[in-house]
């Protein structure tokens, strides 16, 4: 599984240790620096390796999860051309998923190993997805906000070194803006629509707007992200930075429909160029993301049935000489 790496040694501890060959981490970060990008069979660092296969495959994990909390209102949308649409839009984000999968799997790890670890709760995903959309103002803030704040995080990352992840960007990006262009289009209709639509639009802003806030990650103060993913292009922007670009794009946009922040300390420091803002409550998503959120469990809970539910297909594609049956529901 892991060819192209050099020598490992397996400790009593069960952890992977490699003795890096400097001359090939030279060679390996002078191709980085140069513009090029790695491919699944260069050699690379133990190190690259891990971490890019941690944050690949969380973003896979957060594409299917994503789809859960709007995936509910497909049924319920309002009027045929909105569920159409939103329909559309769960199904790219699952094909998201099995992109990025794909990109992963490059590195060493099978998507099944991928899939259980999310099932059983050993890999993470981005904890914005584990609360309720209550009303369809919630998917709609959703569609446009958390998207645009993918986006954000993933223009970004489609310029990092590895090869298969940033094709794998690239094609989502594309697929995002249209998702977010009708996040955006749900949002107007209800903010410049009734008295009541503009009180049920602002009511999930001001639910949705801490998670927003998280979902770009802790404060550079906080993250462990060292000087050597950065120079990797593993990480090529601060989760401050990324926050700060989000704002600046969405912040006017926001003000432009009559929403109010949900932030009185939220303001522009003409000075420095940067916003202030009340800071999120970090032990808050800490919590969440380590699965103590309104809707961790029940997240886990749907994935677990959708993957118990399904063997039956994957052993019939698997073994094509046996004939199988689809369980009763």
């Amino acid at each position: 599984m892991y060819g192209n790496l050099s020598v490992i040694d397996i400790d009593n501890q069960g952890k992977k240790l490699e003795q890096e060959d400097p001359a090939k981490v030279a060679e390996f970060e002078a191709k980085i620096a140069a513009g090029k990008k790695i491919e699944p069979q260069d050699w690379m660092p133990w190190e690259y390796r891990r971490q890019l296969t941690r944050m690949i495959e969380q973003h896979a994990h957060s594409e299917i999860i994503g789809a859960l909390p709007e995936g509910t209102w497909i049924t319920r949308a309002p009027g045929f051309r909105r569920k159409l649409a939103l329909m559309a839009k769960v199904q790219d984000e699952v094909g998201h998923a099995q992109l990025l999968y794909s990109a992963a799997e490059t590195l060493g790890k099978t998507r099944e190993e991928m899939v259980n670890d999310l099932i059983n709760g050993k890999s993470k995903y981005s904890n914005v997805f584990n609360y309720p959309a209550i009303t369809w103002a919630d998917s709609a803030i959703i569609a446009w906000l958390i998207d645009a704040g993918a986006i954000v995080n993933q223009v970004t990352n489609s310029k990092g070194s590895y090869g298969p992840y940033c094709r794998a960007l690239e094609r989502i990006c594309y697929e995002e803006s249209f998702h977010l262009k009708y996040g955006h289009d749900n949002v107007v209709h209800l903010a410049t629509g009734t008295p009541t639509q503009r009180q049920m639009v602002q009511e999930a802003l001001n639910r949705w707007w801490e998670p927003i806030m998280h979902f770009f990650g802790p404060p550079d103060k906080m993250s462990v992200h060292t000087e050597k993913l950065e120079r990797w292009k593993v990480k090529l922007a601060s989760n401050d930075q990324m926050r700060q670009a989000f704002l600046d794009m969405y912040i006017p946009k926001i003000w432009e429909l009559g929403l109010t922040i949900p932030d009185p300390a939220m303001r522009k420091n003409n000075d420095t160029g940067r916003w202030e803002y009340t800071e999120p409550d970090w032990d808050e998503f800490k919590r969440v993301i380590n699965g103590d959120g309104p809707c961790n469990e029940e997240r886990l809970s749907v994935r677990r049935y959708a993957e118990e539910k399904g063997k039956w297909v994957k052993r019939a594609l698997l073994n094509k000489q046996e004939r199988y049956v689809a369980p009763l529901a």
